[in-house]
């Protein structure tokens, strides 16, 4: 018998240490608590093409280890994990940055939550710039007087060369950067200016006077006012003007669609996370052995299986159905998908997209 309860006690002691490597399966909420996270798009400011997707930002999530819980893609997270109370530190990125680049800004947030057992907490992610940049004008005067000269922009051993007819933008890591001339072998530092996250900073040279003359000299204007927010056009926000979701750049994330019941002719953008809601049970999509062609379910996120978080889409007869329905197309599921139609206030139990008309795979 004793022996017996021993083998048992140990099983228990298996069981309980599996399901600490399943964060959302821990076996009580007096030891855990629930970290969820979302990202505020409308601090998260597009330069032209520069900025991917909100989806494609590169989320980390570690505890106060230092062990890593979550390292991918925003758009592939979770919704939710379980884990032990402590300290947890939430590190989002538009893309990394290790080297000085041409075009390349970055934009993220770092936050540190601390979770207490039974508890939830939501993090907010508020990107900003984390980079700093500088762009140069060159006057007339300047290639008349240095026509073999080249400009260089650099931090430390990194250097870009800047064209006379560059007109993008050099990103640079917070720091020191300088201005460099190469001419007739010889280099000279122009200026080194000290720049912080979110600086851009605008340069004009110029060379008044005789070109090779004694009176020839450089003139550096520094414009020290401008700090770029870039926050008059937002991804996921109101970049046509409207805000409604009327074009594809303006379109809805499933989440702002539950807030705008009764939109017509919107476009709506997220995760085909599953279908046959007819049949789903508890409470969650259905994610293969798919038998309906008429409709699928898309989230925020390409993890959510939460039937209540999905916009329920309907896959009317013609281009549509053909090319989205899971029947013929499992392999869709976890894609990204625009989709245009009529927001509803139920479909299939939940928020849904009726009458699609358009759709753009991504």
């Amino acid at each position: 018998m004793k022996k017996a309860l021993e083998m048992m006690a140990m099983t228990l002691l298996a069981a309980g240490l599996a399901a600490c490597d399943d964060f959302g399966k821990f076996p009580s909420a007096d030891t855990h608590g629930e970290l969820r996270w979302s990202m505020d798009k409308e601090s998260v400011a597009k330069a032209g093409a520069e900025i991917p997707d909100t989806n494609d930002f590169l989320l980390k999530i570690t505890d106060g280890k230092g062990v890593v819980l979550y390292e991918g893609t925003y758009g592939d997270s979770p919704s939710k994990l379980t884990v032990p109370e402590g300290s947890y530190t939430i590190r989002i990125v538009s893309a990394e940055f290790t080297t000085p680049a041409f075009s390349h800004p970055v934009y993220g947030d770092e936050q540190v939550v601390v979770i207490m057992a039974g508890e939830s907490a939501t993090v907010t992610l508020r990107c900003s710039l984390l980079n700093c940049g500088i762009r140069l004008k060159t006057a007339p005067d300047f290639l008349t007087s240095f026509p073999d000269g080249v400009l260089y922009v650099a931090q430390g051993t990194a250097k870009l060369m800047y064209a006379y007819r560059e007109n993008r933008i050099a990103y640079f890591r917070p720091g020191e950067v300088s201005v460099v001339l190469y001419d007739e072998g010889k280099e000279e530092t122009l200026f080194t200016r000290t720049l912080e996250a979110r600086q851009i900073l605008t340069v004009s040279i110029s060379a008044p006077g005789e070109p090779g003359g004694a009176e020839s000299s450089i003139k550096v204007q520094l414009d020290t006012s401008k700090v770029w927010l870039q926050d008059s056009w937002v991804i996921g926000g109101d970049n046509s003007g409207n805000g409604q979701g009327g074009s594809v750049p303006d379109a809805l994330s499933v989440a702002e669609a539950f807030e705008k019941t009764g939109s017509k002719d919107v476009w709506v953008y997220g995760y085909i996370v599953g279908g046959d809601l007819t049949t789903s049970s508890s409470g969650e999509v259905k994610t293969s052995g798919i038998t309906k062609a008429t409709h699928l379910a898309m989230a925020d996120r390409s993890t959510v299986k939460d039937k209540a978080q999905c916009l329920a889409v309907e896959l009317p007869a013609g281009k549509v159905r053909d090319a989205l329905n899971l029947v013929a197309h499992p392999d869709l599921i976890g894609t990204r998908v625009y989709v245009k139609g009529e927001i509803v206030e139920k479909y299939f139990g939940t928020r849904g997209l009726k009458g699609t008309s358009d759709y753009i795979m991504k």
